[in-house]
């Protein structure tokens, strides 16, 4: 196949306002460089984003290409008919011409999908066409992958010996506490054995019976306490609820460490010895947890994993992402109390709540460590088997604010499991919104339009930061904004273009507690998104608060930022849709993450001025992410906001890095990001798996194994 290869995989067209955005990928074992032209042969402005696509490289097995495959583009102002987008390499030069023409456009979209229809019926017949469309919907069925990727990631059978014959200096007693209730055998034995397999030795399992009299897996109990004297069973007379049962085998235990288990799930073999590998690596830690997945009635599959970032205290207040396999200290166990009957079916979120307020010495395992088992009417194959397991959740959410003396109020989220908290205001202080603008007064308009019009949250002034405008009807426009508005400034930056000097120049405009850094191509949609910012905001740890951005497209812009992606950092979830919630949700969770965008970034002016502001040195590219980086260096969090959410129209007011000089400025602000981070390229963005891809951007599995 000749190179370099393209292909369109979302084109959205506005007919009426002259543009343009496409969504694909175009690949070379060589840079593919790209400009976009229209019919006559002249070059348009078009903003273009450069990701990796990890899908892509599958496309050409055995085949080295440079890894900035995935794109998106936006044009505007096309006049003609249709417009080409050029791909160059070193291999050579093709184009996709994009047609503007309402007719054809409509006859594309036909011919397009009856086209290749009729392509593979020609070659393959009718009869092939079901396996055809079979094919593809295993294709793209992330199961299947997960099933592929397992084989590379579990411990095979050799590594299991060695571990068994490995020392510690440091050899713990860990303690596997487990409620029973008419367990059906099988699956107890399942989960007997799988703790009988473990590599490492210094282990008891406690079994709590709370079935009551006649128990009926008391025989199996027994048998199972004969075989190996590490297994300890205590029985009760009566039944008991799951926080009791539970509370009765930790009483038994004697484990310098207590691990949580359920009575119908399984441990890898290597669990308990990853576990205390880490313990030895830092013996200060008080809490581990390690990621999980779920498998079928006969451990026959595996599916859905979830792989979960270091601690993230605001990603824990919206959903219990540590659950299982949760490994607590037994002297810090006992500080912050056991489980507590009045949260039943939300029992292990209040505790893991508890405990980690009392301690931040906490670590994550990076392997699929634990399997939950997802049968008829467990929780885990089917949510809504339990809602009053959600309401006990919220309960014990609310519960931990209040013990922290925050004042907030939780809310049930979007989806079973999810919660939503609203902070509570003492006071509204004002907030400054420092928007550069250079020309594109109607883009300045509607943005402020935007915020006056919907906000629910009235307390703010623009800083206006002009930038070497050209028009006179912008400074027209200025003199009119300033004379009907009291709450309006414009401030005259002079300088060549640097985001950071800009913003830093605006700041000591701004007489707000808060600033908003805002582009002028934002539009607020969701009227509390100032509110939902805020109220993150005023808390002491949190220094820095960005908002979920859409492209006008309604595909995901923004929802937050991982240092890694396409080497340096990108945006997740980017030309995702908007009625999609992204991998476990992450799109509508609240959560902390390394970096937000400052396209509409909410920030702490005290923090601002602790920090230095900006970077001056990163002129265009990074410079948010630096910020960011420097915000959490200081010993504050980031938090991304989902209900922040608003419209980012990409940029307008800047063209292409396509010349010399812009290039060599880019490459040169890389390496000054690199210098100056250099230890989250070496162990990874704390706040992403290893064992998710950074090649795209929507937590699909890492497949360099």
């Amino acid at each position: 196949m000749s190179f370099p290869h393209y292909y369109i995989e979302q084109t959205i067209r506005d007919t009426e306002a002259h543009s343009a955005r496409i969504g694909g990928w175009c690949a070379a074992p060589s840079h593919v460089e790209m400009k976009v032209r229209d019919a006559a042969g002249t070059l348009l402005d078009a903003k273009i984003d450069r990701y990796s696509r990890s899908d892509v490289f599958d496309v050409f097995p055995g085949t080295e290409l440079d890894p900035d495959t995935g794109f998106t583009l936006a044009v505007k102002n096309v006049n003609t008919q249709y417009f080409e987008i050029v791909f160059t390499s070193k291999e050579g030069e093709t184009a996709a011409r994009v047609s503007m023409d309402p007719a054809k456009i409509k006859l594309e979209k036909f011919t397009g999908i009856f086209g290749k229809t009729a392509r593979y019926i020609k070659n393959h017949g009718l009869s092939a066409l079901p396996g055809k469309v079979i094919s593809h919907i295993k294709k793209t069925d992330r199961p299947a992958e997960y099933s592929e990727w397992v084989k590379h990631h579990f411990a095979d059978a050799e590594t299991i010996e060695k571990q068994k014959q490995t020392h510690f200096d440091y050899e713990p007693l860990l303690s596997i506490v487990v409620p029973l209730y008419k367990t059906p055998e099988k699956f107890l034995n399942k989960l007997i054995d799988s703790v009988k397999a473990q590599s490492y030795a210094n282990w008891e399992l406690v079994l709590s019976d709370g079935s009551g009299e006649p128990s009926p897996i008391e025989e199996q109990l027994s048998k199972a306490a004969a075989a190996d004297e590490r297994i300890k069973i205590v029985k009760a007379d009566v039944q008991h609820r799951i926080a009791e049962n539970t509370n009765r085998a930790i009483e038994a235990a004697c484990g310098e460490f207590v691990i949580f288990a359920d009575h119908d799930d399984e441990l890898e073999p290597d669990a308990l010895f990853e576990v205390v590998k880490a313990l030895n690596d830092d013996p200060t830690l008080d809490i581990l947890y390690t990621d999980e997945d779920k498998t079928d009635e006969n451990t026959a599959n595996f599916f859905e994993p979830h792989m979960k970032p270091e601690f993230n205290q605001d990603l824990l207040r919206t959903v219990n992402y540590i659950c299982h396999m949760f490994v607590v200290r037994r002297t810090l166990l006992d500080d912050a109390g056991w489980l507590r009957a009045e949260f039943d079916g939300a029992q292990d979120y209040d505790l893991i709540l508890r405990c980690t307020e009392k301690s931040q010495k906490i670590k994550r395992i990076p392997r699929v460590l634990y399997h939950w088992r997802a049968h008829e009417a467990s929780t885990s194959e089917d949510p809504e088997s339990k809602r009053y397991a959600f309401e006990a959740g919220k309960r014990a959410l609310q519960a931990h604010f209040d013990r922290l003396g925050i004042k907030a109020e939780v809310y049930e989220g979007e989806k079973p499991g999810l919660y939503r908290t609203r902070y509570i205001r003492s006071y509204d202080p004002l907030i400054s919104i420092l928007i550069p603008n250079k020309d594109h007064i109607a883009d300045l308009k509607k943005c402020m339009d935007s915020l006056d019009e919907r906000s629910t949250y009235r307390n703010f002034e623009y800083i206006i930061i002009e930038n070497n405008s050209e028009n006179d009807e912008t400074f027209e426009f200025y003199k009119k904004l300033e004379a009907e508005r009291d709450n309006v400034r414009v401030v005259y930056y002079d300088g060549g273009f640097n985001f950071s000097k800009i913003n830093n120049f605006g700041e000591k405009y701004a007489s707000g507690e808060y600033l908003l850094l805002l582009n002028n191509d934002i539009e607020m949609t969701a009227p509390e998104s100032l509110e939902e910012m805020l109220g993150f905001c005023m808390r002491s740890d949190v220094g820095a608060v960005g908002a979920r951005l859409y492209y006008e497209d309604d595909t995901i812009q923004h929802a937050g930022v991982v240092i890694g992606y396409g080497g340096i950092a990108g945006h997740c979830f980017v030309m995702q849709p908007k009625w999609t919630t992204g991998y476990m949700h992450r799109i509508i969770c609240a959560q902390d993450y390394s970096a937000v965008t400052a396209a509409c970034m909410l920030v702490d002016k005290k923090v601002y001025e602790e920090v230095g502001g900006l970077s001056e040195e990163l002129a265009v590219a990074f410079n948010d992410i630096d910020f960011c980086m420097k915000i959490t260096a200081a010993g504050y969090k980031v938090v991304y906001a989902p209900y922040a959410v608003l419209y980012h129209y990409e940029s307008k007011s800047r063209g292409l890095e396509d010349s010399p000089e812009k290039k060599a400025r880019f490459n040169k602000e890389i390496e000054i990001f690199k210098k100056k981070w250099p230890d989250i390229f070496v162990t990874g963005d704390p706040y992403y798996s290893p064992n998710l891809t950074l090649k795209s951007q929507d937590f699909s599995l890492n497949k360099d194994w």
